[in-house]
């Protein structure tokens, strides 16, 4: 019987390092996309035979595809989980050009390389499934994260609009929405944004992990890891638009 599989990317750290351990349990066959081969072959050795490091950078559509198509092999694969992101928290004036372009790059550009090159894979697989780390950031833009919070904007209108047009393919695709996660870009940031202390860090990337698990299982557009999460964003969505600025300011710390 063939394994189920996943391709993930961003596998080095944090929530994708997390949803390899979980998926290799699980007896899956996985690939641990990532720009750092150390840590991914170090993981790869750990997980076992069923589980491959590819060393790509999702911001090259060359090097991603050479890796989507070694793994997908004649057969394809299942799932692709879009975890890989990078997170400025400055206030914009104070964030170089630079720095808010290559989030862009990563965040929204190379989700869209993933979506778009493994689409033939999973085609090739019935109830395939495109999960995309998305955030809180996703319901209103977040001050000290201007260029974040427009990035899971754009992960928020993709999923929403691929989710529609890939379901007569049998491809569902969804995303997961959470908050502060307690990953190295969160806990070790050159400059933290006041929102992290007033909402705190409140979610491990096995939580997250789980809530990638328990996306397989129902077909939800938006994944919530805790109600919290989803209260919040209900809260906001809740409030009439020109009273959402006044909760915003509350919750990170510009009232």
């Amino acid at each position: 019987m063939t394994k189920p599989s996943i391709f993930i990317t961003g596998a080095g750290s944090g929530i994708g390092k997390a949803t390899a351990e979980l998926f290799a349990a699980q007896g899956w066959r996985i690939a641990l996309c990532d720009i750092d081969c150390s840590r991914i072959e170090s993981l790869a050795a750990e997980l076992g035979d069923a589980v491959t490091a590819y060393q790509a950078n999702v911001c090259d559509p060359d090097s991603l595809a050479s890796a989507l198509e070694a793994f997908a092999g004649a057969d394809g694969f299942d799932v692709l989980f879009n975890c890989a992101g990078i997170l400025e928290m400055r206030e914009f004036a104070e964030c170089s050009l630079a720095a808010m372009h290559k989030l862009i790059d990563v965040n929204v550009n190379g989700v869209i390389n993933g979506m778009h090159l493994a689409l033939p894979y999973l085609r090739q697989r019935p109830r395939s499934r495109i999960i995309t780390m998305s955030s809180v950031a996703a319901v209103h833009g977040i001050p000290e994260e201007a260029a974040y919070s427009a990035s899971k904007f754009a992960v928020r209108a993709l999923t929403e609009a691929l989710n529609i047009e890939l379901e007569a393919a049998g491809i569902w695709v969804c995303d997961v929405m959470v908050a502060y996660v307690a990953t190295p870009m969160v806990l070790s940031p050159q400059i933290k944004a006041r929102s992290v202390d007033i909402l705190g860090v409140n979610v491990m990337p096995q939580q997250v992990a789980e809530t990638v698990w328990q996306a397989l299982k129902e077909r939800k557009v938006h994944w919530f890891v805790t109600p919290e999460d989803e209260a919040i964003a209900q809260q906001i969505d809740s409030t009439l638009w020109e009273e959402r600025r006044g909760l915003m300011k509350q919750i990170t710390g510009f009232a």
